[in-house]
């Protein structure tokens, strides 16, 4: 099976690599061209255009920035739809919107091709290590055929119909800002009040506050670097994205508005390429308090690939 890969970006080219390690013939393409060089050396063969990497794969994966990125992909110049989809099968891993979504797997299957969503969650840690927990949505016939791609790269839990991934993505991401927002506001009022940052954050995991978010994310805030590998640019469009579909089935989406509120102040303070966790410090800041920890915080983007 021959697999292509759109989108080398920080999560992209890691499941790229992992395609690779598991032995993939791998075709690859990115609107940088330097960015394909690593996976090139790794045995990759690069190709100059969406339609190109598809008519090469048997499999095309796609990671890109988000719903005009992706509609690009297909639509544009040189995109999937401009070539032959017949028998091809589309693996999308972007963060999206599924109304979009399933009118673009819609086209494609008209064209005669097979569409798999398959966002992805985790960090970048994640991707590196080739576990990164996938919401799988589509036919069943077409995932169990394209199984031992996605087992390449992370986890697979079924999610139904087409779609649905992207649905699961927005609400797992609208949770998880949710928490970066709250834990800064946590860790702040326990340091004012005298609870040392180390000390609460240990006794707060496998309580009733426990999350990926505070297991995971916290050390880049003892760290000081606040996890670039995930922009503010990025968390605020997931949160467009999320306010989107709030609005589509019609929830009330008051806790949602006011993290997404926050996101924006860290993003006005510190720019759109500050990590994700600098979402507490803007209340660090506001605070005049500093909740760095001495220690060895590995960063998420340093772990070691698989072997």
């Amino acid at each position: 099976m021959r697999v292509g890969f759109i989108g080398l970006g920080t999560m992209g080219k890691n499941a790229a690599a992992n395609l690779r390690r598991k032995g993939f013939a791998l075709v690859v393409h990115d609107i940088r061209p330097e960015a394909m060089g690593p996976l090139l050396e790794m045995g990759a063969t690069a190709a100059t255009s969406p339609a190109e990497v598809m008519a090469q794969a048997d499999v095309t994966v796609t990671m890109v920035f988000g719903p005009a990125e992706i509609a690009q992909v297909l639509r544009g110049p040189g995109g999937f739809l401009s070539g032959d989809c017949t028998g091809k099968t589309w693996i999308d891993m972007t963060t999206s919107s599924p109304f979009l979504m399933r009118d673009l797997a819609a086209a494609f299957a008209a064209a005669g091709g097979g569409a798999v969503d398959a966002p992805v969650t985790g960090s970048v840690d994640a991707a590196i290590r080739g576990d990164m927990p996938m919401f799988v949505g589509g036919d069943d016939a077409v995932i169990e055929n394209v199984r031992p791609v996605i087992e390449a790269m992370g986890v697979l839990r079924k999610v139904g119909a087409y779609g649905n991934g992207y649905v699961a993505k927005l609400v797992n991401n609208q949770l998880w800002k949710i928490h970066a927002a709250a834990i800064g506001e946590a860790m702040v009022t326990a340091k004012l009040a005298g609870l040392d940052p180390a000390v609460w954050w240990e006794v707060m995991k496998g309580g009733a506050a426990d999350s990926f978010v505070l297991s995971h994310d916290v050390p880049s805030i003892f760290a000081g670097h606040y996890d670039p590998s995930f922009p503010i640019a990025l968390c605020l469009k997931d949160l467009s994205l999320i306010k989107e579909l709030m609005d589509k089935v019609g929830t009330t989406d008051t806790l949602t508005a006011a993290t997404h509120e926050r996101f924006r102040e860290a993003g006005r303070r510190y720019g759109m390429g500050a990590g994700e966790m600098t979402v507490c410090k803007v209340i660090e800041d506001d605070a005049g308090i500093d909740l760095r920890v001495a220690g060895d915080w590995v960063k998420p983007w340093e772990v070691a690939p698989p072997h």
